[in-house]
C-alpha cells in the first residue's frame, strides 16, 4: 500500500486585510477523516486540489522539497499565502484512524 500522509496548511503571510481574518501562523489540518481549524472557503477551494494530491504522494517537479508547496488564496488584491506540507503518519497515528468510532 502506498503511503499516506497528513497535510497541514499553514498561513505564511498576510498582504493587506483578510476579510475571513486569517493570521500569520494559522493551520488547517488535513488527516483525510477530518478537517481542523478556520479555513476560508474561498482559500480552501483553491487549494484543496494540491492538499489531495499531496496527501496521497504526488509529486511537483517545481518544488525544492517535495513535501513542502505554498499556495496564494485568489484575493489577490489581498493575498494570504498558505505552506502546505505534509507529514507522513506514524503507525500509532494510523492505527488509531484505522480504528472504528
Amino acid at each position: 500500500m502506498n503511503k499516506v500522509y497528513k497535510v497541514i496548511a499553514t498561513v505564511q503571510s498576510v498582504k493587506g486585510h483578510c476579510g475571513f481574518g486569517h493570521r500569520v501562523g494559522d493551520q488547517v489540518v488535513f488527516d483525510g477523516q477530518t478537517v481542523q481549524g478556520r479555513v476560508c472557503l474561498s482559500a480552501l477551494y483553491s487549494f484543496l486540489p494540491k492538499v489531495f494530491a499531496m496527501r496521497y504522494g504526488a509529486e511537483f517537479p517545481w518544488l525544492e522539497d517535495k513535501d513542502v508547496a505554498t499556495h496564494a488564496c485568489p484575493d489577490a488584491s489581498n493575498p494570504v499565502v498558505f505552506e502546505i506540507r505534509r507529514v507522513e503518519e506514524s503507525k500509532t497515528e494510523d492505527a488509531e484512524n484505522d480504528q472504528p468510532r
